[in-house]
């Protein structure tokens, strides 16, 4: 067990390395501290867009750079108690778990030093749609809801739902959530793409296995320091009257707004603001979002063979299996990442398939480069 400490202490040390080297330690700390001497400065906050740009490069670097002190000082600390220990097996279980949930924290640390994307560190829209098929469809694209707002709550994001249409029967038509928070795109693009679920329905009263489809679209929040140029005159704009929750105004004047910019198709709607005026505006925010992602995926698309991901995005793609019967089974059939606990996957538990599609598409990438 001693051995087995030892090697997680080293290979934990040699991951706060490469962290250090990720980060360029000297020069991170360099700039940390410029930006708590602007932050400081009595005009730092006349100019709020590039105020708030330089809050969150600070927080990123402070963060980035905690980790790394957290991930030497811990590995320090388990070698004294190892040897405190002195054969004591309870204190060396103890030792034990422990340096492991560092590893798992410093592997999680490695691969976020890795969302250095132009919009990874963007909060993210998420547009779930139902698949053919009705109420089953309508139910798992709630059930795929339910399960990235609990993974999102989980891993400290806020999340808010800009539009929702409910099914006749259960579930959802469709939805679109805000998730908000650092590095909320970089780790949610990877779900882009196909979710089918294999179950006995419901909602069949002979308990026959059902087959059911939802889409999952991700495209990051954009900021004012990314260019999307929109023509006015491209775009449709219908109100209608808000279906959901959102004050004395519901169903009792247009406040929805929905946008369709004819060139591509791209539909969006908002209904969750009190007034035309704010749901316009959000509107108008999500469509130069899809825009941004579409030009992200031509972009994608130029460097890749077509036998590459690039069809992870469209809707004739799978990406996942969620199957619960006859057996219990989540695979996804990019990375072959899988596990049979299903129940825990739809609660949210998704950060293990996140981490595996980051770790793929960096790995397509360096093989690109090379």
């Amino acid at each position: 067990m001693s051995t087995e400490i030892t090697t997680l202490i080293n290979e934990i040390e040699q991951s706060a390395e490469l962290l250090r080297r990720r980060l360029d330690w000297d020069v991170a700390q360099k700039r940390l501290e410029e930006l708590n001497a602007l932050s400081e400065h009595p005009e730092f906050w006349n100019d709020p867009d590039n105020a708030r740009k330089q809050m969150a490069e600070r927080q990123q670097l402070e963060t980035s750079i905690q980790t790394v002190l957290d991930l030497q000082q811990e590995t320090a600390d388990g070698r004294e108690l190892l040897e405190l220990a002195d054969g004591d097996a309870e204190m060396i279980e103890d030792i034990a778990a422990s340096m492991k949930r560092l590893r798992e924290r410093a592997a999680k640390a490695e691969l976020q030093a890795l969302l250095s994307g132009e919009a990874d560190g963007n909060d993210c829209y998420m547009q779930i749609n139902a698949g053919a098929g009705g109420t089953e469809s309508q139910d798992w694209a709630a059930m795929l809801r339910r399960m990235y707002v609990r993974w999102s709550e989980s891993s400290g994001y806020k999340v808010e739902e800009v539009d929702a249409h409910d099914g006749e029967e259960a579930g959802i038509k469709s939805a679109t959530l805000l998730i908000s928070g650092q590095n909320a795109y970089g780790w949610l693009k990877s779900e882009s793409g196909v979710h089918r679920l294999v179950r006995i329905s419901p909602y069949d009263s002979s308990a026959r296995r059902h087959t059911s489809f939802a889409s999952v679209t991700v495209s990051p929040v954009i900021d004012e320091s990314i260019e999307v140029e929109i023509d006015p005159s491209d775009v449709r704009t219908d109100t209608y009257r808000a279906s959901g929750a959102g004050g004395q105004h519901v169903n009792k004047t247009d406040s929805a707004v929905r946008l369709t910019h004819e060139p591509t198709g791209i539909v969006v709607a908002c209904q969750a603001g009190r007034s035309q005026h704010q749901n316009r505006a959000k509107a108008w925010e999500m469509l130069r979002s899809k825009l941004y992602e579409v030009e992200l995926q031509r972009r994608r698309d130029a460097v890749k063979d077509s036998h590459d991901s690039k069809s992870d995005i469209g809707w004739g793609h799978q990406i996942r299996s969620y199957v619960l019967q006859p057996y219990q089974l989540v695979k996804d059939v990019r990375t072959n990442h899988e596990t049979s606990d299903t129940s825990g996957v739809l609660d949210g538990d998704i950060d293990a398939f996140l981490s595996a599609s980051l770790a793929h598409q960096v790995g397509a990438s360096e093989e690109e480069d090379a």
